[in-house]
């Protein structure tokens, strides 16, 4: 390598960059890192030297300005922030902050704002090295030349932003002054429902008569089998500190850990009825927690340290104790939960709570001590101290210049280096399992948890040529911002599922059952999973009465029985019947779970129409072979009156296919009539038409492999 006069083997630096297999690998983009959340479909085709493809990204500006007031948290400018860009619309779209206001935010809390990018739906939310970058990697335990080196060069670069940087240019951009921003909480069902603290109770109850359809009977308390206390709507059953929004960043979990300090001198604790957990999001919290004291004075109030990584965020809070989940299913109770974590989508948390609350860590935890959402902690009592006097939240809540104290005090290099040192050795546990050194992975063909999937069963050495989807039936309508949470699953399995059906046919007891996120590596147990959210609502099931029963059913056409989904899609198999499914906007939105695609192909699904897509469910779809289409402005599958019992025909994808080329349906409803309905084919780049061409992005790379 040349460079200037000297020829020789040079170190050369640039600007760092990734893209991982979780959506939230967007929360490296506040340390100034340039990466994204891809499925795991397509990650696995970049382990395999497959290239990324992408249309380019408009790139839209966030400027924060001001400084956050005393008492509101990283958590609440997170939770404001992704309100106002889901209203925005940055779907498919990069968001850098910027502006004077970042002088006030660290890494930790930068890298929360950038954590919830797919919750506010851009591909990332970008922050700039600056000052505190610096800070970060010294505090972290990065050697000091490589420290120097990421100053130098971001300087020399014109990447280095200080308070006289000027603004750069945007496509958009939007504005926020940080002292507006106020506590708050988002809920009860998505993650940019924000509402500001003292709104809770209120929007709660509006939700109770109109949401849960409970108008009558908000007051009603409920026995609880064999304890002294009883249950009511939104109580609050499940408070949990988990998720990596929050759990990583010192601010508001040393700010928790002081509210729980000053609740515990008070005699508070929490309500009976509350189900706690601390999740930390690394080792390093758990060690200045303890150094601290304040993993004591969260014991002390409930909040024991039960592990590391996706707990309750995700669905793995466990179950509640029967009989309390017997008074809340016998009763209907609309119970609650308030999680420190990004998304609160139907059914993910629990299956015996509706009402899913977004909060910081030391709201958490006062809402525990509460045990209802119904209060309004802005002005009513938490409860009643042990000397019998009411204790406000205001009387617990510690101030910023504490909390500052603990960070610097205990957040230390030191914690850093001790912590990561042998980081990838893990504990006993992990050095005890047992493994066997192979070429290729030994399958256990008896495993209810790992099997080979039939991806690849008949695969040729060339793709059979694309045909037109002809005559194919609907398997399901959905509404608007159907999650892949709805499509498929993480949380517990129900007996009465398709897969709990499997598993007991397989000799599993319904306590052994696990969850669906446990059992991804058996494909049986995750296609009958798919479209079997306990929430999710078909339409083509919607009675006289205008009420849609919840969880994953539907009608197989012509003879019309209900039945679920898996059923149909495997009569309609077995039928030899092509099968499309229909949605509202946002389709897909949340986590990046490939799973959504790969049980949509595996159920025969060809083609999913929707008015829009989020961005990674969208190429996981390409990526397994599904095409995605989506309706003209101002049409959709409502709009055009479907019932359910069409038949669709899909023409234009014999031959000459490009990418976002306008395809045409031909709708045949049960009485003959014909509707055409023009089409945007979102195969977005040449490659993922190629991917498309082969049955899907692995099949393509394995082709491009053995060729």
């Amino acid at each position: 390598m040349t460079v200037g006069k000297k020829t020789g083997t040079f170190e050369v630096a640039y600007p760092d960059s990734l893209v991982g297999t979780d959506s939230h690998t967007t929360m490296v983009n506040g340390l100034a890192v340039l990466g994204w959340g891809v499925g795991g479909i397509e990650a696995e085709a970049c382990m395999l030297g497959q290239p990324l493809s992408m249309l380019l990204p408009e790139v839209v500006g966030f400027k924060l300005k001001g400084q956050l007031k005393e008492g509101v948290t990283a958590t609440d400018l997170v939770l404001t922030v992704t309100q106002m860009l889901r209203k925005q619309g940055v779907v498919g779209k990069f968001v850098e902050f910027f502006g004077p206001g970042l002088d006030y935010l660290s890494v930790a809390d930068k890298a929360t704002i950038g954590n919830m990018a797919p919750e506010y739906g851009a591909t990332c939310g970008f922050f700039p090295v600056d000052a505190a970058t610096i800070d970060y990697l010294k505090t972290s335990g990065r050697k000091a030349d490589r420290v120097a080196l990421v100053s130098a060069y971001a300087k020399a670069q014109g990447l280095f932003r200080t308070a006289k940087s000027a603004d750069p240019v945007f496509t958009e951009t939007l504005t926020l002054d940080l002292k507006d921003v106020v506590p708050s909480m988002a809920g009860p069902k998505r993650p940019e429902g924000r509402v500001a603290l003292p709104a809770v109770s209120t929007g709660f109850a509006t939700a109770l008569a109109g949401e849960y359809k409970k108008p009558e009977g908000a007051e009603n308390r409920y026995a609880v089998e064999g304890r002294n206390f009883d249950l009511g709507h939104g109580d609050v059953v499940i408070a949990a500190i988990t998720s990596c929004t929050n759990t990583s960043n010192p601010s508001v979990l040393i700010g928790a850990g002081l509210l729980a300090r000053n609740a515990a001198a008070k005699g508070l604790t929490a309500k009976p009825w509350v189900k706690t957990s601390l999740a930390p999001g690394s080792q390093v919290v758990a060690e200045y927690l303890a150094n601290s004291g304040l993993q004591k004075d969260l014991d002390k109030v409930g909040f024991n340290l039960v592990g590391f990584g996706c707990t309750t965020c995700i669905g793995n809070s466990g179950p509640l104790p029967e009989e309390i989940s017997k008074s809340i299913n016998d009763n209907g109770i609309v119970a609650a939960a308030v999680l420190s974590g990004n998304r609160n989508f139907e059914g993910r948390v629990s299956p015996d709570v509706q009402a899913n609350y977004l909060a910081s860590p030391p709201l958490v935890v006062a809402y525990a001590l509460a045990g209802t959402v119904t209060k309004d902690l802005a002005v009513e009592p938490i409860g009643t101290g042990k000397d019998g006097k009411p204790v406000y939240l205001k009387d617990i809540w510690p101030t910023t210049k504490e909390i500052n104290a603990f960070m610097k005090k205990f957040v230390t290099a030191t914690i850093f280096k001790k912590r990561y040192a042998d980081v990838f050795k893990g504990d006993t546990n992990w050095r005890k399992i047992k493994t066997t050194d192979s070429e290729t992975y030994r399958w256990n063909m008896s495993s209810t948890y790992v099997q080979n999937p039939p991806y690849f069963e008949g695969m040729k050495k060339q793709p059979d040529p694309v045909v037109d989807v002809v005559d194919a039936r609907i398997l399901a309508m959905f509404g608007d911002k159907i999650t892949t949470d709805h499509i498929s699953p993480a949380g517990s399995i129900k007996l009465t599922s398709p897969a709990g059906k499997f598993l007991s046919e397989h000799q599993v007891r319904p306590a052994d059952f696990n969850q669906y996120g446990t059992r991804r590596g058996n494909h049986e147990i995750m296609m009958r999973g798919t479209f079997a959210n306990i929430r999710i609502k078909n339409f083509m099931l919607k009675g006289a009465d205008g009420n849609i029963p919840e969880g994953g059913l539907t009608k197989h056409w012509p003879d019309g029985e209900q039945m679920s989904i898996y059923d149909a899609a495997m009569k309609y198999q077995q039928e030899n019947v092509p099968l499309v499914v229909f949605a509202g906007a946002e389709y897909g939105n949340g986590s990046s779970r490939d799973w959504a695609a790969k049980g949509t192909r595996l159920l025969g699904v060809r083609a999913v129409i929707c008015q829009s897509f989020e961005r990674i469910h969208r190429s996981n779809l390409v990526g397994m072979g599904v095409l995605p289409l989506t309706f003209e402005d101002g049409t959709s599958w409502t709009s055009l009156g479907l019932k359910g019992d069409e038949t669709v025909t899909i023409r234009g994808l014999q031959g000459d296919l490009k990418p976002r080329q306008t395809l045409t349906a031909e709708i045949v409803s049960g009485d003959g009539s014909l509707q055409r309905v023009p089409l945007l084919c979102r195969i977005d780049t040449l490659d993922e038409l190629e991917y498309y061409r082969n049955g899907g992005i692995l099949h393509y790379v394995l082709r491009k492999l053995a060729a």
